[in-house]
């Protein structure tokens, strides 16, 4: 049995404005209508395969149960992250948590914001490179390239070796991201292949390498497990402990230096969804070589992405070639296709002027649901609440601000001090300033409301909780 470990932390800030840290790529609907997440954990399930483990962040975790119970799976585990230390701490924290339950448990790890449209072909690569990590060998997968690309690192097979086959073939060493020049040398020689931060190993195998050569994060990273605390089925790891590994990718920590590597060759498409010219080629061009959502129009254009990610906002091109136009409604990012890649580089800039676009969606997403604002002043927000059926927000209080409901879709079940009522649609409800509050939704389709807010702070700090079903602090 097969064991996917799933890693999704990463903030995949090359896809901003649709990506960004409240709520990255991964869990976006960015090709078709699953997120990039939900795609990896269908990919990786079925015959010989056993529910995924999935190593996250804290504020992912239930964005990662609810888009899984989507696709009606659940997880074997979920493990907490304190924050994201790279890939070398998250395997091998994978990897003793399966070691626990079995040593030889093959693990199959992968990024979840990765995309392989031949799900079967990749089940069968896989399936081809069990019999290597059963006998012992860390195993990579190595994607063969189709373009010179520079975005990505390299690995070098043997020159007797088939960078085409259907079973393992032997490494000679990692290259790093090449420049434009050495990217051609490499996809004419033809023995190189991408480096897709796939991997098959055992368990045992793993940690015997982690035990080699990086005995430190073993130290750590143990630690970490062995003092982590279970919380409504999620494993949080330690956070001092978890403090005290190194910040590293597995690459580095243990591939470049490990001599019992094999690579799985796989020639049938793939894509890390690295930026958005990457999105582009994955779209599916028209004859003109533009891609348009809905929402968008592309007139006299070429080679052009034009995606509006608002229902109600409109984008038209005109006369356009080789640019990038994705139109959020607090957002808009303009490019030339060949500099995608700096999309970062924005972000990072944002950042330092404090914009809250940077690292922030204009939809909120919590345990319970969504929410958005609709309208911000000096005393006064407007939101848009969204209550999953069968949720609840926490027992409350604020100290600065009143609320005032209108329920718009569904009925909600309100808590204001000792009374408790149903409050259905066109129905409103106010909340004094300082009373213990509740929210709930006790049907069985998405509940809405309105909220107006108003006081001198309405900040989301200014929340004092007494119950929460999600036991968040």
């Amino acid at each position: 049995m097969i064991n996917p470990v799933l890693l999704c932390g990463g903030s995949g800030t090359r896809l901003w404005p649709l990506s960004r840290r409240s709520y990255p790529k991964q869990f976006a609907r960015i090709l078709g209508d699953q997120s990039l997440f939900q795609a990896s954990a269908q990919r990786l399930s079925g015959e010989g395969f056993a529910a995924p483990l999935i190593v996250t962040g804290d504020p992912f975790r239930f964005i990662v149960t609810e888009q899984l119970a989507q696709t009606e799976k659940s997880p074997q585990g979920i493990l907490i992250e304190p924050e994201g230390r790279n890939t070398a701490p998250a395997v091998l924290a994978a990897a003793l948590w399966l070691a626990e339950r079995d040593a030889d448990a093959l693990m199959l790890v992968a990024p979840s914001d990765h995309v392989i449209p031949d799900a079967d072909a990749f089940r069968g690569a896989v399936e081809a490179a069990v019999p290597r990590a059963q006998a012992g060998d860390l195993v990579m997968f190595g994607i063969a390239p189709t373009r010179p690309e520079t975005g990505f690192g390299y690995l070098e097979l043997t020159q007797d070796a088939d960078a085409t086959a259907d079973v393992p073939q032997s490494l000679t060493r990692f290259v790093e991201k090449p420049d434009a020049t050495r990217a051609e040398e490499m996809l004419a020689a033809g023995n190189y292949l991408w480096n897709a931060g796939i991997f098959l190993f055992t368990a045992s195998t793993v940690i015997d390498a982690y035990r080699a050569h990086a005995p430190a994060l073993l130290e750590s990273v143990g630690a970490a497990l062995a003092e982590g605390t279970s919380d409504l089925g999620f494993t949080r790891l330690d956070v001092a402990a978890w403090e005290q590994a190194e910040e590293i990718s597995i690459d580095y920590a243990i591939m470049e230096k490990a001599s019992n590597l094999a690579v799985m060759p796989y020639t049938a498409g793939w894509s890390d969804l690295g930026g958005w010219d990457a999105v582009w080629l994955e779209s599916q061009p028209d004859s003109e070589g533009n891609v348009c959502s809905d929402n968008a129009t592309a007139l006299s254009c070429n080679n052009t992405l034009l995606r509006s990610e608002t229902p109600d906002l409109e984008v038209v091109g005109i006369g356009l070639e080789d640019l990038v136009v994705i139109a959020m409604s607090d957002a808009v990012l303009v490019a030339h296709k060949s500099e995608a890649q700096r999309v970062k580089d924005a972000v990072s800039a944002l950042k330092e002027r404090g914009a809250p676009q940077a690292v922030q969606l204009p939809r909120d997403y919590r345990p319970w649901g969504w929410y958005e604002s609709l309208a911000i002043g000096g005393r006064f927000q407007v939101k848009r609440i969204v209550v999953n059926p069968g949720a609840a927000l926490s027992l409350q209080s604020h100290h600065h601000r009143s609320e005032h409901w209108v329920v718009v879709e569904g009925t909600a079940r309100v808590t204001v001090g000792d009374e408790v009522k149903l409050v259905s649609e066109n129905e409103s409800v106010y909340i004094p300033l300082g009373a213990v509050h509740r929210m709930e939704n006790p049907g069985r389709l998405p509940m809405v409301l309105i909220e107006v807010q108003t006081g001198s702070y309405l900040g989301e700090d200014d929340i004092i909780r007494y119950e929460d079903v999600y036991a968040r602090e």
